[in-house]
């Protein structure tokens, strides 16, 4: 009998012990894990969106008229002129798959090319966008006795009857119409009329609602500039 207690009070002194290492063992996991730094993740920084080039350009275009808006009329026309003769000369079948297609200027500039009129109306666009009236300018067709065949510009007019301007996707230098011996005017156009060029002058023909062309690619560019997201 006693060493049947003696036995009971070993076990009662074992299972206590056990008791106590494993509560110890417990307290120390426990103060081992507040020991350690917490877990932080940290989080990536949100990339910056990459502009693929067309819109990269476009970026560029917006940031252009921003920059311009308050210069002078002159500098106007040299910025806008030089920017868009950055882009190449590209005919309309192997962009579009079409004879005659007249893109607007955000279309020009995601393709990166176009053709005369994409060039002289993108020029148009852009500089009414910064502020020059509608009747200081003009989209005239002419005959570029080089190519030999019909060619686009933009006439600019300080005063409706001085000698104009003449912005040129062929030529980088801005000059005069007097200059240009290698151009001869056969009709223009803008906003408001079209215009058949003789000699001396320019006869008036009517509205220039006449070019289906040019009434559809205005609305294009309207089309386009609502779809666009606001500048920052």
């Amino acid at each position: 009998m006693l060493c049947r207690r003696d036995s009971a009070a070993n076990v009662s002194r074992l299972l206590s012990f056990f008791i106590l290492v494993l509560f110890l063992a417990l307290m120390n996991g426990c103060a081992v894990k507040k020991k350690e730094p917490l877990i932080t993740i940290k989080p990536e920084p949100v990339p910056k969106i990459e502009l693929d080039p067309g819109q990269q350009r476009i970026a560029a275009w917006h940031a252009l008229m921003l920059e311009k808006r308050n210069v002078s009329e002159m500098e106007k026309l040299e910025a806008v002129n030089s920017f868009f003769n950055q882009l190449e000369f590209v005919d309309d079948w192997l962009l579009w798959g079409k004879n005659d297609y007249w893109a607007t200027p955000q279309q020009m500039l995601i393709k990166n090319g176009g053709d005369c009129e994409d060039f002289a109306t993108a020029k148009y666009f852009t500089l009414r966008q910064l502020k020059i009236p509608d009747n200081k300018m003009r989209l005239t067709y002419v005959k570029a006795l080089k190519l030999k065949e019909p060619h686009m510009v933009l006439s600019y007019y300080i005063q409706p009857t001085t000698d104009p301007l003449i912005l040129d996707s062929l030529v980088t230098a801005i000059l005069s119409a007097s200059e240009r011996k290698d151009l001869i005017p056969i009709y223009s156009f803008n906003g408001q009329g079209l215009w058949l060029a003789k000699k001396q002058e320019s006869v008036h023909l009517g509205r220039a609602e006449r070019l289906s062309l040019w009434q559809d690619l205005q609305f294009r560019f309207i089309q386009d500039a609502i779809a666009a997201p606001p500048s920052q």
